[in-house]
């Protein structure tokens, strides 16, 4: 696989993990961030050496902790809407791929962070995790899928509580609620639970698999992007 400036990619016995390496920006997403994403998911669906996906982020304070404010900032209208709308691409992607993708949160995950994790098959955490969706804090709303993947993940309720009030939720309400699969005593702990629950899933046949994937999601799939509508 290519070599990115903010990722950090590894793979063991068939789990590739998938670090975000901005931490000196609590690993926020830009657009460089967003395009090596696509490229490494473009690699990965038809890559034989990888079985399994973990995403995870840099040092101990966050998954990843939004987009990049200091960089949309400067978009204009236009530009803003091509950023959003080429992180919904992403996001299907890692959504749609035939093989498991698995957050390993540590740290925050909010706004576009929340969403990626969102985005991934099953989500794990340490106790330190946030979760939620402040972008009515910035008068926009979550543009990469949040608005539907939130209310699938954890009711409409709840997800419009969240999004109203942008209030964020701790690891073991995340539990409570479905959004997080199970919580790690630590990041150590954290990355050695994500590769064992990846390892155990690589033990089974990939095409049923990528079957279970594929009628899960069809479940959920939908005519109407929200951000669009």
């Amino acid at each position: 696989m290519a070599d990115f400036e903010n990722l950090q990619l590894a793979n063991e016995n068939g789990v590739l993990t998938i670090t975000i390496n901005r931490a000196e920006k609590l690993n926020a997403l830009n657009i460089a961030t967003i395009e090596e994403l696509r490229e490494a998911f473009q690699d990965i669906y038809d890559n034989n050496e990888v079985k399994s996906v973990i995403l995870t982020g840099a040092g101990e304070k966050a998954f990843v902790a939004g987009a990049d404010i200091s960089e949309i900032s400067e978009l204009n209208e236009m530009n803003g809407r091509k950023f959003s709308e080429n992180g919904q691409e992403v996001f299907e992607m890692i959504e749609k791929c035939h093989k498991p993708v698995l957050a390993a949160v540590n740290g925050f995950a909010l706004g576009g962070g929340c969403e990626l994790a969102m985005a991934c098959h099953m989500r794990i955490a340490t106790p330190n995790a946030k979760f939620g969706q402040p972008e009515v804090n910035l008068g926009i709303i979550p543009g990469y899928g949040g608005t539907q993947r939130l209310t699938q993940l954890i009711g409409k309720g709840k997800a419009l509580e969240l999004m109203m009030t942008a209030d964020f939720i701790g690891a073991e309400e995340a539990k409570s609620l479905g959004l997080v699969n199970h919580i790690a005593e630590n990041q150590e702990e954290l990355m050695t639970l994500a590769n064992a629950i990846l390892n155990k899933i690589n033990s089974k046949a990939p095409l049923a698999i990528g079957m279970v994937i594929d009628s899960v999601n069809a479940y959920y799939t939908g005519e109407e992007n929200g951000y669009q509508t």
